[in-house]
């Protein structure tokens, strides 16, 4: 029987826009993910994530008898960096990409914006809670996108499950997008700021994989992470969405690093 990867995915991304990535991984492993968290009311949104954390424990239990190899981007691999933390028995392994797991110094602005009211202006919070939600097609949907300085990095494969994966027909011929806005508010607007509280606390072997022109993570974040959580600390090409601008490149680089974590 051949080993899974469970992955999880970023904030706004239904883990099926991953899907170029995740078709590359699956010569080698299995391959599960939960497409959407965060909509389930009965793991609302809140500071630090600890129902979110929760719902990504649930599905893992209740979905996978072995230990799986935990692969998670941004959101994802905080997700799965609290749970391994909680329930270490249900990971063989961790990769991260490019997650803003922060060192004592930067958690403690964020805890500081959130106090003040101003996390909106050091995330992307604020422009998700005025996020266009509706158009006429798929097709429009991918045009709409790909004129965006953003999107025009990514894998054109990438874009089109987007486009495709990303929205869902509200049964009035418009297209709306599947992560819904608030949510992606709601959970920029509580990003963790304690994750130094549990600094040598990981004992699931962790690789992590930060975007060459990320503007999320910094030296000091990559040395705190290494030191603390023995991660090893490795570079793929591209901004903090390297996963959807590279995506067969990330899989193997993911393919590279699991061997390694086997514990």
């Amino acid at each position: 029987m051949r080993e899974t990867i469970y992955f999880a995915h970023a904030n706004s991304f239904p883990a099926s826009v991953y899907r170029k990535m995740l078709q590359a991984l699956e010569g080698d492993y299995e391959v599960g993910y939960k497409d959407l968290v965060g909509h389930d009311p009965r793991f609302p949104v809140t500071d630090c994530w600890p129902h979110l954390v929760d719902e990504t424990i649930g599905h893992i239990e209740s979905h996978y008898s072995r230990p799986v190899i935990g692969v998670g981007h941004s959101l994802g691999g905080f997700l799965l960096f609290f749970a391994a933390i909680r329930r270490p028995e249900l990971f063989r392994g961790l990769v991260i990409l490019d997650s803003p797991l922060m060192g004592p110094l930067r958690s403690r602005g964020i805890w500081l914006s959130k106090k003040f009211g101003l996390i909106d202006r050091l995330t992307p919070g604020g422009k998700s809670a005025r996020r266009r939600d509706g158009w006429g097609s798929v097709d429009e949907v991918r045009d709409y996108f790909g004129r965006k300085p953003m999107f025009a990095r990514w894998d054109p494969d990438c874009l089109s499950d987007y486009a495709e994966f990303g929205t869902v027909d509200d049964g009035r011929g418009q297209r709306l997008l599947k992560f819904r806005p608030a949510v992606e508010h709601a959970i920029f607007r509580y990003l963790p700021h304690n994750f130094p509280r549990y600094r040598g606390r990981l004992t699931v072997p962790a690789a992590f994989v930060a975007g060459t022109h990320s503007d999320v993570i910094k030296p000091a974040d990559l040395h705190y992470m290494q030191r603390h959580y023995g991660m090893k600390v490795q570079h793929q090409r591209g901004t903090h969405l390297f996963p959807l601008e590279h995506p067969q490149e990330t899989a193997h680089k993911i393919l590279e690093l699991i061997p390694a974590l086997a514990r």
